[in-house]
């Protein structure tokens, strides 16, 4: 598992404090909108807003907040119109990052994105300069002390393609399209789901032994991840749980 997994782990497993839930909250509604809008709002027809949907109940988000977040995506109530963009750069010790936006004033997010990357000292990369690394996976998180045999069988008799041990958990990955469906036969089978997400992972990984270059990419991506506008931020770096564990304490 890349180092950004493993710290979306972490950070899941502490918990989120009420400023950081606040904007959980307010991010998951965003991409509720936009599923809708580029989708429609029935959630049978509409893979990605079924997704989106069952992301923002599982983080408990009111039931009422996503039903107007899908009606002013459908354009029954009125609201902003958002665009999805892409940025690209690198962090400390050459690590790659990936920051998916949905923003309403590209010129805007641009430049904010761009100073948090220079002020973090990082940089900007062109198009396609580090997406060609990455490949979007579903990820679905196990507890560690799920029977392994019963785990893969369940898994990947029902569309998944590894079952990877990650030490203190157990990770599941899918084909995008089939994350709903392995998630709910482990669910139907009583095997307990810490996360279920879509995730962009990395075939080139970039190993960190430096607790000093941690640090730093860490802080660049709270950092981007602290923006309204920014829904997701993939990294490529590797580390020990120990290392992590430290350098995010």
């Amino acid at each position: 598992m890349s180092g950004h997994s493993k710290w979306a782990t972490i950070k899941h497993q502490k918990g989120a404090k009420d400023k950081a839930r606040g904007k959980q909250f307010a991010k998951l509604i965003r991409q509720v909108e936009v599923a809708a809008r580029e989708g429609g709002g029935e959630l049978e027809s509409n893979a990605s807003l079924r997704t989106m949907y069952q992301k923002a109940r599982d983080a408990s988000v009111p039931l009422d907040t996503i039903q107007r977040a899908i009606k002013r995506g459908t354009g029954e109530l009125e609201g902003v119109k958002y665009e999805s963009i892409t940025y690209e750069g690198y962090a400390a010790a050459g690590v790659a990052l990936l920051v998916e936006v949905l923003s309403d004033n590209r010129n805007r997010t641009g430049a904010e994105i761009r100073s948090m990357f220079s002020k973090s000292g990082g940089s900007m990369a062109e198009p396609g300069a580090v997406a060609w690394q990455f490949e979007r996976k579903g990820v679905i998180v196990v507890p560690r002390s799920t029977d392994e045999d019963e785990l893969m069988t369940v898994a990947l008799e029902n569309g998944a393609e590894d079952v990877i041990d990650q030490g203190s958990s157990w990770e599941v990955r899918t084909p995008p399209s089939d994350l709903d469906a392995v998630k709910t036969a482990l669910v139907g089978a009583g095997i307990a789901v810490d996360t279920a997400e879509a995730m962009m992972i990395s075939s080139n990984l970039v190993p960190l032994s430096s607790e000093s270059d941690v640090r730093k990419v860490l802080a660049l991506i709270e950092h981007l991840e602290d923006s309204d506008d920014v829904q997701n931020v993939w990294a490529n770096f590797d580390v020990t749980d120990e290392l992590l564990e430290a350098a995010s304490s």
